[in-house]
């Protein structure tokens, strides 16, 4: 709801997506409680409790230390194998590994799948991984609330519906008050705490497996648990209504102020983390800017890991890609892969998905120029003309021109070769402009074509 809103990568949807993960990692030593209070059948000692205890711990830190040692390995190889494909199965089979882990002790599946998630989100894979599964996405989560609303014991509620509905009532005002106090405690303004509040005031998911594990450990009976589940699915009911409520309560403007280039949420989205997108995304960096960071190029990655950067892998030519990147909410997309991989088709599918991002593209050298140049991007950049430019500027002050001279030369050439490339775009190709080409005219110093155009050497 919070990316259906456009306010995930806002300061408020950042807070609200923090508390959420915390609150369903604190499931697992909940669990861990519960299983260690309950008792098995017959058994009245609490010895198998703790026992269970034990194991749900060492499965949870073991799957973890998996996840650490052999997920990335898996998916180093797999990514330089080029094979989409095989990244979905390798992320269905770590889910499906992780919850026969979890089946195997007795616990919740969704538990275990939780858990591969985390695992898999701790990868520079995950982008790849999000785009690949988008399109199973919808189903399963239409799955997930389908089985949610089937495990509404409506007889629960029918015996005991005052009950229920003051509990589900005394549940939302409860997580409101704690979240809003935290909320002022962390600064915030009070009515976007009270917002903030209001929006997690609900029952997670996984209080149902909580309850389950508790009604197997005999610590509460089954009437209790479907008593809890139904309190738990009202609450989880009232959502959408709250959801419209906060956004009449937020009040970004007294939020306090942020300094720097990302105090508006700047953000840039770097395709292409070569030697061009290295320096482009470390002047950003510098700026204060938050950047994201991708490239298809296993090695890239792992040599940025060693500098203490984070590389995302995947194609930053695929929309689903981009949009899992975070491109609907980035100021700058800047692709500094060589610029013969875009299309002017492409580009204007891109600004059309993400209007609010300015486009910046490298160009390999003229001719990408010319066939971007309806393309709808703010910036195109040669990738050698700088450099070019300095070494000549170099070559220039050892031939012994003064600096006014060199600064000359420089600004003569910036403006033919902005001349020549305006012809050559309205002409289609490189030929238009021949006229301008600079070449060897007389021993005094180059001229343009024009200025002799009997030199058979011009063919630039």
């Amino acid at each position: 709801m919070l990316q259906s809103s456009g306010r995930m990568r806002t300061p408020f949807g950042e807070r609200a997506f923090a508390i959420l993960l915390f609150q369903d990692l604190s499931i697992i030593p909940l669990i861990t409680i519960v299983a260690a209070l309950g008792v098995e059948q017959g058994d009245g000692n609490g010895a198998s409790g703790w026992m269970l205890a034990l194991q749900t711990v060492a499965a949870i830190a073991g799957l973890i230390l998996a996840g650490r040692f052999l997920l990335r390995p898996l998916f180093r190889l797999i990514g330089g194998m080029g094979e989409r494909e095989m990244f979905v199965v390798a992320g269905l089979f770590t889910v499906l590994a992780s919850a026969a882990v979890m089946e195997l002790l007795g616990l919740s599946t969704a538990l275990g799948a939780f858990i591969a998630g985390v695992m898999l989100a701790d990868t520079p894979y995950r982008h790849e991984l999000e785009a690949d599964i988008e399109p199973f996405r919808s189903i399963l989560l239409g799955l997930f609330f389908l089985a949610v609303g089937m495990m509404l014991d409506l007889r629960a509620i029918a015996d005991n519906p005052g009950f229920v509905i003051a509990m589900a009532a005394a549940l939302v005002a409860a997580k409101t008050a704690v979240i809003t106090a935290l909320g002022m405690v962390m600064k915030m303004a009070w009515r976007s705490a009270l917002a903030l509040g209001l929006l997690l005031s609900q029952g997670g998911e996984f209080a149902f497996v909580l309850f389950t594990v508790a009604q197997q450990g005999q610590v509460i009976d089954a009437e209790t648990a479907s008593l809890f589940g139904a309190i738990v699915t009202l609450s989880m009911a009232t959502t959408p209504f709250l959801m419209m409520l906060t956004k009449f309560l937020r009040d970004p403007d007294k939020a306090g102020p942020r300094k720097g280039p990302a105090a508006d949420g700047a953000s840039a989205l770097v395709i292409g983390y070569g030697r061009f997108g290295q320096t482009v995304a470390q002047m950003l960096i510098l700026a204060g800017i938050r950047v994201s960071m991708i490239d298809t190029k296993v090695s890239q990655i792992d040599i940025a890991e060693e500098f203490g950067s984070t590389v995302h892998y995947g194609d930053g030519t695929r929309m689903d890609l981009l949009r899992q990147a975070g491109a609907q909410d980035a100021a700058l997309i800047l692709f500094c892969i060589d610029g013969d991989q875009l299309s002017p088709d492409f580009l204007a599918m891109v600004k059309e998905a993400f209007p609010k991002a300015d486009i910046l593209v490298r160009a390999f050298d003229r001719r990408t120029l010319i066939k971007l140049a309806d393309a709808p991007i703010a910036r195109s950049v040669r990738e050698m003309m700088e450099s070019a430019i300095a070494m000549g500027r170099g070559a220039l002050d050892s031939a012994g021109l003064s600096l006014g001279e060199i600064e000359r030369v420089e600004e003569t050439y910036r403006d033919n070769d902005a001349m020549r490339l305006t012809d050559q775009i309205a002409a289609g190709d490189i030929y238009g402009g021949r006229e301008r080409a600079i070449v060897q005219g007389s021993q005094s110093g180059g001229k343009a074509r024009g200025e002799n155009s009997g030199d058979p050497a011009a063919t630039i």
